[in-house]
C-alpha cells in the first residue's frame, strides 16, 4: 500500500531530511586519504545522536553502522570497516534518519583527492541522472517515468544501470512502497499523486550492469569490479511537482570547489 502523507507529515519528512543533509555535511569534513570508514560511521552516529535523531541503518536487518559505506566498486550496503580511504578513491556514504517518527535518506558520493577523469564523468552523470528524473517526477504521470528518464540519460552515455537494487517510498518507515527502479517503461507502474514521498537514487555502474552480493550477505558490488557511483534524494510531491526535502548544499558548503 503507498502511503500518501500530509501537510503536517511532510514537515515532519522536512526536518528528517534537513538532519541527515546536514549529517552529509558533517560526513564531507572526513572523507580525505588515511580515513577509515569505520571513523566516518562513527562521526554520523555521534552527530545524528547530538542532534536527536535515530541512525535508522543501524541494526536494520543487523545491519552494524549507522552509514552504507560505499567505496569505488561496492554499489550499496557496504559495511564501515578498517579500510582507510586512499587517493583516487570514491565513497557513496548513504545514511537515513528518523526524526520525530519520519525518516529522511540521502546518498552523495564523495571523491577522495584527486579521481580521473573517467570516474569523475561517471559521478557527474549519475548526478545528474538524480535530478532528471526527479523533474520526470509530476503529479498524475508514472513511476515508469522517473524510472526510464534516469536509465535513458545514463544509457545514452554509455553506463549501465543496477537491475536488484532501487529507490522506494519513504516515510514513517525507512522503507515503504513503491518501489523506484532506475530503468523501465514510460506510462508503467504506480499513478504519481500528491503526498507520496520517494527516495530516488540512480546507482550507476562504469561496467557492467551485473551485480554480486559478498558472503556477509549485505555488501553489493560490481561484478566486473569497475565503480559505481551513487546519489539519492528524499521529495515529495506537492502541487503536482516534485518538492526535494534532502539538500547538498551542506555537502558543497564543505568540499567547495571539490563537489562533482
Amino acid at each position: 500500500m503507498i502511503y500518501l502523507k500530509t501537510p503536517e507529515d511532510i514537515e515532519k519528512m522536512r526536518a528528517a531530511c534537513m538532519l541527515v543533509s546536514r549529517t552529509l555535511g558533517e560526513i564531507a569534513k572526513w572523507v580525505t586519504p588515511g580515513v577509515t570508514t569505520h571513523k566516518i560511521d562513527s562521526i554520523a552516529r555521534e552527530f545524528i545522536s547530538d542532534n536527536g535523531g535515530r541512525a535508522a541503518c543501524l541494526g536494520y536487518g543487523g545491519f552494524p553502522g549507522a552509514v552504507c559505506c560505499e567505496v569505488n566498486e561496492v554499489v550499496v550496503h557496504g559495511f564501515p570497516s578498517n579500510y582507510s580511504l586512499r587517493e583516487g578513491d570514491i565513497i557513496g556514504t548513504d545514511v537515513v534518519v528518523e526524526l520525530d517518527g519520519f525518516h529522511g535518506d540521502m546518498c552523495y558520493t564523495f571523491p577522495v583527492g584527486e579521481i580521473t577523469d573517467e570516474v569523475y564523468n561517471l559521478c557527474r552523470t549519475t548526478k545528474e541522472s538524480l535530478y532528471v528524473g526527479i523533474e520526470a517526477c509530476k503529479e498524475g504521470h508514472r513511476l515508469g517515468d522517473i524510472s526510464n528518464a534516469i536509465q535513458t540519460y545514463c544509457e545514452k552515455r554509455g553506463y549501465s544501470v543496477v537491475r536488484e537494487m532501487c529507490g522506494h517510498g519513504i516515510g514513517k518507515k525507512m522503507h515503504e512502497s513503491p518501489e523506484v527502479p532506475n530503468y523501465g517503461r514510460r506510462g508503467t507502474g504506480p499513478i504519481i499523486r500528491n503526498g507520496m514521498c520517494l527516495a530516488i537514487e540512480p546507482m550507476i555502474n562504469l561496467g557492467s550492469k551485473n551485480i554480486i552480493i559478498e558472503k556477509d550477505g549485505w555488501t553489493c558490488r560490481t561484478r566486473d569490479r569497475k565503480p559505481s557511483a551513487h546519489y539519492e534524494h528524499t521529495i515529495a510531491v506537492i502541487d503536482g511537482k516534485a518538492e526535494i526535502l534532502t539538500s547538498f548544499e551542506p555537502v558543497y558548503e564543505v568540499i567547495q570547489d571539490r563537489f562533482i
